[in-house]
């Protein structure tokens, strides 16, 4: 079982017990790469976090930056800026060679009347980053607030398939796409079946997206589990705990579940 935990940079960069608490527990690290880690921390502080990594022998993941960009954007300046963002988000995953990354698709409903156009040029978008890292790992496109999963495997089925992949995030299904509601768990699943490479964990009730331990929420976590060995999928899984409390929950929860996980 490839497990990682969400752990953003500028965290470390406030406070460095953050890291030293990932080093002592062997907690593998999906490092957040936001705006302030893109432009506030300098190369040498982001080699020094990758080499104490390194030298405690923990592999990482990176979760690209994602706040206000569009990768599909209809609008010429903010696609150009979505671009340039991820080129520089590209020249610091570098210094952390991680297992994997995760990215955005963008997708929401405004987008319907322009879908096509859309898709081209989200798909340019990841084409360019690729370019720009052309050996890069595997890039998981996560899904937020699509309603169905047609965008992420109508995207996917336009990209290289050893370079990008899904991440299906059970807490964006349950809450912003309505799964508590729609109760359409195994139709995402299958739909994105032939692209699911990864899974963020984390609960909630479906009303909002609240980060809760594994467990203390309505997620069906019985059915989600089913549906993966239905479909034969052994995906990797990164814990997204908002708190110490949340992140101990989930451990509890994969220990007493550990039929699921293995």
């Amino acid at each position: 079982m490839n497990v990682f935990v969400n752990l953003p940079l500028r965290y470390i960069h406030a406070d460095n017990k953050y890291l030293d608490y990932f080093i002592e527990h062997r907690l593998q690290p999906e490092l957040g790469l936001d705006v302030i880690a893109t432009e506030n921390l300098d190369s040498d502080w982001h080699r020094s976090v990758a080499d104490a990594l390194h030298n405690a022998g923990i592999a990482c993941a990176m979760h690209l930056p994602f706040f206000d960009l569009q990768p599909g954007s209809i609008d010429g300046g903010i696609l150009q800026a979505t671009r340039q963002r991820l080129a520089s988000a590209c020249s610091i995953a570098q210094i952390y060679d991680p297992q994997h990354m995760i990215g955005h698709a963008g997708f929401t409903d405004v987008y319907h009347e322009f879908y096509e156009e859309w898709l081209a040029r989200c798909r340019e978008t990841w084409e360019q980053f690729r370019r720009d890292w052309p050996e890069h790992p595997p890039v998981y496109l996560e899904n937020v607030y699509e309603e169905t999963c047609r965008p992420l495997t109508d995207l996917l089925d336009r990209l290289d398939d050893a370079a990008f992949g899904a991440c299906f995030d059970a807490g964006h299904w349950h809450s912003f796409s309505q799964g508590a509601r729609l109760n359409n768990l195994r139709e995402w699943i299958g739909g994105i079946s032939r692209h699911l490479r990864h899974l963020h964990l984390h609960d909630n009730d479906g009303s909002f997206d609240q980060h809760r331990g594994l467990g203390q929420g309505t997620i069906p976590w019985e059915e989600l589990f089913a549906a993966l060995r239905e479909f034969g999928m052994r995906p990797s899984i990164t814990l997204e705990p908002h708190s110490q409390e949340s992140l101990e929950q989930s451990l509890d929860f994969i220990a007493r579940h550990k039929a699921w996980f293995e």
